[in-house]
This record gives C-alpha cells, sequence and structure tokens, in this order.
C-alpha cells in the first residue's frame, strides 16, 4: 500500500511532542517493515521543526504552520490534504485526530481510502475554549461518517461513539514496548538524579493533565524524595507559569527531554504518577508498565482500562486522595514493586506494537 499520515506533530520527536506523534515514531517504520511505503506530514512552527527527510524507511514532508493554538493544525492539514490529492502522493490516508475529519471529504471525493484515529472524547479538555469544544463536537459528527473506518485505542470513547452514532467502529490499543536503549544514564547525571530517588511525570503542561493536583499532593505528602516533570506547554501559557509557582525546592522541571533519555528517567524513577483528568489510552502510561516501574494514576476510565489491577488509583481531581497514595508508595514499597510486576506482565501480553501494526494494515486492506 501507498499509506499517508498526518495529524501529529513530527517524527522524530521535538518540542510539544504528545501521544500522537509516539504513535506515529512507533507505528509507521513498522509498516514500512511490512512493505508498504508511508509518507509522513510533520509540521514546522516557527520556532520548532525536525530538519530530515527519512526517518527508518518512512517518507518525511515538512509543511509550515502558525503557532496559533488549533489554527495549527487546521492549517497544516489543509496543506497536507492538498499534496496528497495534487500530487497523489498515497491511496491510502491515515489521519489522527477527530478534528482533522473535515479533511476526509475531499480526499475520499478523490478516490483514497481514509482512516481516522480517534484517541479519546476531545470536547471534554479543558486546554479548548468554548469555541474549540463547539467545533470538536461538531467534528465528531463528520468522524462517525466521513471516513471509511474510525479506529480507537481506548474501549470507553469507542463505546461513547457506538452508542451516539449507532455505528460499530475498531479498536486498536496503542503499544507498551519500547527498543532497548544503550544503557547511558548520562540524563540522571546532568538532572542531578539518582535511582529510585524520584517521583516522575512525562507529558504536556496542560490542565487536562492534572499537574494543578500532582504538585500540592506531593507537597502535602510525607515524601523527601524529588518530583521530576517532563515536558511543557506547546505554547507559552500562565497556565505553565502557575505550576512553576505552585512548585518548591523538592520539584525539577528539565523541560522536554526525549528518545532514550525519556526511557532512563522512566526505568530508574521510584514511581511514575499520571493524575489525569482526561486521557486516551496514554502511549506514557502503556510504556512505564512495560519498563516494571511502580504507578499511581487518577482513577478517570481509560486509566483503569490500562492498568485493571497493576497500579494504585486515586480519585480524579482529589488532592487528599493523591497524597493518600504517595504517603502508601512510601510506607508500602515492596507491594508497588509487585504490581509493577504485574503490570508488566499485562502490558507485553495485551499492548504489542507488533500486533498494533499488523491490526492497522488489515484495517487498511479490508475497510
Amino acid at each position: 500500500m501507498r499509506i499517508a499520515a498526518f495529524g501529529f506533530r513530527s517524527i522524530p520527536l521535538a518540542k510539544g511532542a504528545a501521544g500522537a506523534d509516539k504513535f506515529a515514531l512507533e507505528l509507521f517504520p513498522r509498516l514500512v517493515n511490512r512493505g508498504h511505503s508511508v509518507i509522513a506530514y510533520n509540521r514546522r512552527y516557527p520556532d520548532v521543526f525536525v530538519d530530515v527527510n527519512e526517518y527508518k524507511g518512512v517518507k518525511i514532508k515538512t509543511f509550515k504552520t502558525t503557532s496559533a493554538k488549533g489554527l495549527d493544525t487546521l492549517l497544516h492539514s489543509l496543506k497536507c490534504t492538498f499534496d496528497i490529492i495534487i500530487n497523489n502522493t498515497a491511496d491510502v490516508v491515515h489521519i489522527q485526530n477527530g478534528g482533522n475529519s473535515i479533511w476526509a471529504l475531499p480526499l475520499r471525493l478523490f478516490g483514497k481510502k481514509v482512516f481516522i484515529s480517534q484517541d479519546g472524547v476531545d470536547w471534554k479538555r479543558d486546554k479548548w475554549p468554548w469555541y474549540g469544544k463547539l467545533y470538536l463536537r461538531l467534528s465528531a459528527f463528520l468522524t462517525a461518517y466521513l471516513p471509511n473506518e474510525v479506529i480507537f485505542d481506548n474501549v470507553i470513547a469507542k463505546q461513547l461513539f457506538e452508542d451516539k452514532f449507532k455505528k460499530t467502529y475498531k479498536f486498536i490499543p496503542f503499544g507498551s514496548e519500547v527498543e532497548p536503549g544503550p544503557g547511558d544514564e548520562g540524563i540522571l547525571t546532568k538532572l542531578n538524579l539518582k535511582k529510585g530517588e524520584y517521583y516522575l511525570f512525562v507529558g504536556r503542561f496542560i490542565p487536562d493533565k492534572g499537574l494543578h493536583y500532582l504538585l500540592p499532593a506531593f507537597k502535602n505528602s510525607k515524601s523527601t524524595k524529588k518530583l521530576v516533570l517532563i515536558g511543557g506547554s506547546p505554547n507559552p501559557s500562565p497556565y505553565e507559569q502557575q505550576l512553576f509557582d505552585m512548585a518548591n525546592e523538592q520539584m525539577i522541571f528539565p523541560g522536554y527531554v526525549y528518545g532514550n533519555d525519556t526511557n532512563t528517567l522512566m526505568a530508574n524513577s521510584y514511581c511514575y504518577i499520571q493524575p489525569s483528568d482526561v486521557e486516551g489510552l496514554s502511549p506514557v502510561v502503556l510504556t512505564v508498565m512495560g519498563l516494571n516501574v511502580p504507578m499511581i494514576v487518577s482513577d478517570i476510565e481509560e486509566n483503569q482500562y490500562a492498568v485493571l489491577d497493576t497500579a494504585r488509583t486515586f480519585k480524579k481531581g482529589n488532592i487528599a486522595s493523591l497524597t493518600e497514595e504517595i504517603d502508601f508508595c512510601e510506607s508500602n514499597y515492596p507491594e508497588m514493586l509487585n504490581l509493577a510486576q504485574k503490570a508488566r506482565e499485562r502490558a507485553l501480553s495485551v499492548f504489542n506494537w507488533e500486533k498494533v501494526a499488523d491490526e492497522h494494515v488489515q484495517v487498511f486492506l479490508n475497510s
């Protein structure tokens, strides 16, 4: 197959990367390894882009976009759609993000098979203003009916769409395993960290992720360890500054970290914390599960589906509940390690990237 893909930011990863980029990074090279050609459309922001033409056999084409939140995706997706149609770069088009569903119409009119990956209920995300949420609600109708198939990575969002639109959709979860790194622990030295002496969060600094619960909960806990928060805001935001103002001397903000360095930080952490209010099937959570690291997550349905009974959970948005779980981790670490081992077994048996790639190929061929 000739496959084109857009809706993520860039591969390899760059500042502002999120789950969609991790997904692209893992899936597209595997499709190439199965004999298919893949062209991936990267975004070039005024201050951030990856200057590559190829990544692990995936052809990379980069188009400029704006830094304006929300408009960056629409502008870039318009350019990608135009290029796919005018230059006939593919027969199969894989689009991430239901907000891009509008582009399925012209692509299908020009004979392309279109597949949309929907990772959650986008209009519930607090990062969007009211008009953004309204647009995403309208886009949900387009997502439901325009593409050849919609692929969900979490069963909760899939069920919501099926109940609302009286249709059946595909479910393919993210994978969990990561490639073995070179064993270089230089990132620990750089950040003055030692194995097992810090808690960790990795992700965007946006309200959806619940960091405004994590910081006060950690300060209220009895832990004397550090809290390392990897990532940042994809665009400058008052929320990010609010987090900096809330922090104390135990908290470290290294900015964005990628690749093997991120996996090294995960693998050497005492415990990983995912405090999200809204989430798809989080690729970070699945990766941490595969690395045999203890974890505390909010009790939203998507997280509970991912971890099942292999991690500690706290009540979403409840600072006191999260503080209790951090204190439990401090006092009952052998139990946390037992849960982590169960999580690894679940991750590698249920959430496997090779299986994910095979299932996408079958959907592309048969829909």
